[in-house]
Order: structure tokens, then sequence, then C-alpha cells
């Protein structure tokens, strides 16, 4: 038979190394109902994400990783484009249809040392009144208009003025999406629309023509141009 000396040490060490594990199994366990009710991302991904957060923030000695990360918000109407623009962005493949954002959309781009975020907030009445919560972690705005959506105009021109109202100074892309159609408004029009001349000096601005369709993209009105631009908007920051 055992001392009880030994068994008491014995019991000792069981005891911690349950309830390590019940620890364990307590944070895996909220990182997993999390995810489910409020990501599509799933318990592995957020586990993934921690990791990387994780080896950015503790680099070797100190040192800030190799490539800087910024976030570009892009913004606008329902229907605008928006996600079309960041697929083909990101990628060359041809689509047939983008389902309009019902939330948030996100591509991640890396170029030139550079590690972009773009990231799409739905442009549905119901989601602009949280924009103006993302302009703060922003280095460029983004803002995609319907070039051919004459009517609906005035309500782009204010919710853009709104949120510009909120930082002077945050560079702008102003996307003159659809250039393809018939009726679309040349980039003078949509800059005495959207009262682009009323701005500060103190603010980089710049009207881009796009076409975000595959056909598009061998165009002098590609979407790649605004990659370009960004690029060369954030190596000066």
């Amino acid at each position: 038979m055992a001392p009880a000396g030994a068994l008491k040490h014995l019991s000792l060490a069981l005891s911690a190394a349950v309830a390590a594990l019940g620890s364990l199994l307590f944070i895996a366990w909220k990182i997993y109902f999390r995810d489910a009710s409020h990501s599509s991302v799933g318990w592995r991904g957020r586990w993934e994400q921690q990791l990387l957060a994780e080896l950015r923030h503790n680099t070797p000695n100190g040192e800030k990783a190799q490539s800087c990360e910024y976030q570009v918000l892009v913004l606008g109407l329902d229907g605008a484009g928006k996600s079309s623009i960041l697929h083909y962005v990101s990628s060359t493949e041809a689509k047939r249809y983008t389902h309009p954002t019902q939330g948030f959309n996100s591509v991640q781009l890396q170029d030139s040392g550079l590690q972009m975020d773009l990231l799409e907030v739905g442009g549905s009445q119901n989601l602009r009144s949280y924009w103006n919560h993302y302009l703060s972690k922003a280095h460029i705005l983004v803002f995609v208009v319907d070039a051919a959506d004459s009517p609906r105009l005035p309500a782009a021109r204010q919710e853009l003025h709104c949120l510009l109202a909120e930082d002077a100074q945050l560079p702008l892309i102003v996307m003159a999406n659809k250039q393809d159609k018939r009726d679309a408004l040349s980039i003078v029009e949509l800059q005495e629309e959207l009262a682009l001349h009323t701005l500060n000096n103190q603010r980089k601005l710049f009207l881009l023509p796009t076409s975000a369709t595959y056909a598009g993209l061998s165009t002098a009105n590609s979407v790649l141009h605004l990659k370009n631009l960004l690029i060369k908007l954030l190596t000066q920051l």
C-alpha cells in the first residue's frame, strides 16, 4: 500500500490536471458558441485569427512586422457595385452575379510590403447609420457611386458629406461606377452632382471612372486602377 503522503500528492496533481483541462474546455466552449452566434468564420477560424494576431503582436525582440497594415473603408448606397469592385480588385475571375451585401464584406490585399484590409459595409438604409463608427480606424475612404442612377445621387451626396464632416483630412476616392452603361454620368457631371468642389483643400481627393465587370477589366475604366492608387497613397502615409 502506498504511503498516505504519496496518495495526497497524487490526488493534488490529479486535481490540478482536471482544473487545467476544465479551463481549456471552458475557453473553447465560449469561443465556439460566440462564433456560432456572431460570425460565419467558425471556431477553428477564430482560433487561427487569434493566433495570427498574437504572432503579429509579439514579434521577436520587439520588432515590428515587415508588412504595414492599413484599413480601407468601402461605402456607398446599396446597388452601387461595392461588392463587385472588391471582387475584381482581389480576383480577375469572371463572376456572373454578385449578391448585395447584407452586413459586411472584406478582402485582404498584399502588395509592395503593404497589407490592405478593404472593409465594405452594406449600403441599405438600416446600415448607413453605422458607417461613421468605422471611420476612426480607416486610412482611406472609398465611396462608390452608381453613375447611372441619377435619381439617387442626392441621397449619395448627402451620405457622403455626412461622412466627410466626421474627418476633414481622411483621403477620399470616389468611384464613379457603371461607366459601361449608356446613361452613366461623366466625371465632370458627377463632380458637380456630388458637390465635390466644396471640399476643403486639406483632403486628398480622387474621382475614378470604373466599370466593375469582367469585360471592364481590360478597359480604361478598369477597377484595377483602384488597387494601384491605394498602394500609391498608403506608401505616402
